[in-house]
């Protein structure tokens, strides 16, 4: 008896042994991909942005280039498996045979690059999600030892490529657990601590900076009504933002010939693009812009009508950008939308209410709101937003719009587009 309890530690001692070392590895290489990923994608958008705002001639043949470039490698390299985005995760998870397969980390890594770099108005977010859940589901498979942790290793990789992302360990794991995995195990736990925290050292080593170099500046009670506001409106736009996307796949579908979407699609970003520059790849540099002159800015007709263009037509362009091929979701989109969102919701407030509220403050908040409605995750957004600022100044008024945010958008149209995929598939 005492050898059979003896025989039963050593083999579990081995199989957390074995899990550790696993997950070290699975959040090194998923950090690694996602830092790769992000920083080739952030050089390259900055230069081809800058060629075709130099010359508008590029704004035409960018985003049909790379669309172009995307399909031929989807036939002829990764033999005609089109990306799924998110979706595969979910099929991966939920069964017992379906696999994620090794190709997908180059596949979604390449189609991710060429995407934002050439102009598709949506984020590399999506394609480092898939493909580090893929390191995760490679890592699961070589050992029958893990085949039982399939889901908790998958979501190591995903929440180690988040954290590289966004430099947020605790938005990383609430990603993996409010939109993944939706359970929490010892071994979940074990594996995605560990993965975070390798992640989150390869980060902290490599001196990452946040993406938005922002001023925080302190917030007041009476502000919050003008949250609540705010956050309605985030849950509004978020379900446009769904519901585009999902009418556009619709449709795109019933297109049998591919060069047709990707001219159709082309045509929509390329004229897009043309009046609203801003919109080009994921928009962070746009973000940045009004980061900086938040505070100086005064509201015209001209000014107005220009960000309520924008915020209409990111879906739009974002949706035209994913049914015509490009890889990518709704992450950037998201942060995009409530951006912009969050600094005309201010303008208007200080403009005609005389309300004084905080510019700089309503962005942040819209960011994370936008986001919070259209992945149905407010903890994720919160504090995957305040990793991208590096500042918890707004913890309160951003968990505020974003609970009413996700609530707001629910109560409208029950899905996300990913949960709308996850419930197709089932």
């Amino acid at each position: 008896m005492n050898n059979t309890t003896r025989i039963k530690k050593n083999y579990q001692l081995i199989k957390f042994q074995k899990l550790v070392i696993v997950s070290v590895l699975i959040g090194f290489l998923s950090a690694f991909l996602g830092i790769s990923l992000k920083k080739i994608t952030e050089y390259y958008e900055e230069i081809f942005f800058y060629q075709a705002s130099l010359n508008p001639i590029y704004i035409i043949l960018f985003p049909v280039f790379g669309l172009s470039v995307i399909y031929f490698l989807r036939e002829y390299l990764f033999r005609k498996k089109e990306n799924k985005g998110i979706k595969e995760i979910f099929e991966s998870t939920n069964s017992k045979s379906k696999n994620l397969p090794n190709y997908k980390i180059p596949s979604h890594f390449i189609n991710g690059l060429l995407t934002v770099v050439f102009g598709g108005s949506t984020g590399i977010e999506v394609s480092t999600v898939v493909a580090s859940a893929t390191i995760g589901s490679v890592a699961q498979r070589k050992q029958n030892v893990f085949r039982q942790y399939k889901t908790e290793l998958i979501c190591a990789g995903v929440a180690a490529g988040v954290t590289a992302l966004f430099s947020s360990p605790i938005a990383g794991i609430l990603f993996a657990i409010e939109v993944i995995s939706r359970k929490v195990t010892r071994a979940f736990l074990i594996s995605n601590l560990i993965a975070v925290a390798i992640a989150f050292g390869l980060v902290s080593l490599l001196d990452e900076k946040p993406l938005f170099a922002v001023s925080i500046e302190t917030w007041h009670l009476r502000a919050i009504p003008y949250f609540i506001l705010l956050g309605i409106l985030a849950g509004i736009n978020s379900v446009y933002l769904t519901r585009c996307v999902l009418l556009f796949k619709s449709q795109f579908s019933k297109i049998k010939i591919h060069y047709y979407k990707i001219l159709i699609g082309s045509l929509i970003l390329s004229i897009s693009l043309f009046f609203f520059p801003q919109l080009y790849g994921e928009g962070y540099h746009a973000i940045k812009g009004i980061f900086v002159h938040s505070n100086d800015v005064t509201l015209s007709f001209s000014l107005g009508l220009t960000f309520i263009g924008i915020i209409l037509l990111k879906p739009i362009v974002t949706s035209a950008t994913l049914a015509s091929g490009g890889d990518g979701g709704v992450f950037a989109p998201s942060l995009f939308i409530g951006a912009f969102l969050g600094l005309l919701v201010a303008l208007l407030l200080n403009t005609y209410l005389k309300a004084n509220v905080i510019p700089v403050n309503f962005m942040v908040i819209g960011m994370a709101a936008v986001l919070s409605a259209s992945i149905h995750a407010p903890f994720t957004a919160i504090f995957l937003v305040c990793g991208l600022t590096n500042d918890y100044t707004l913890f309160l008024p951003i968990l505020v719009a974003c609970l009413i945010s996700k609530y707001t958008a629910k109560m409208i149209y029950p899905f996300t587009v990913y949960s709308y995929s996850a419930s197709l598939s089932k």
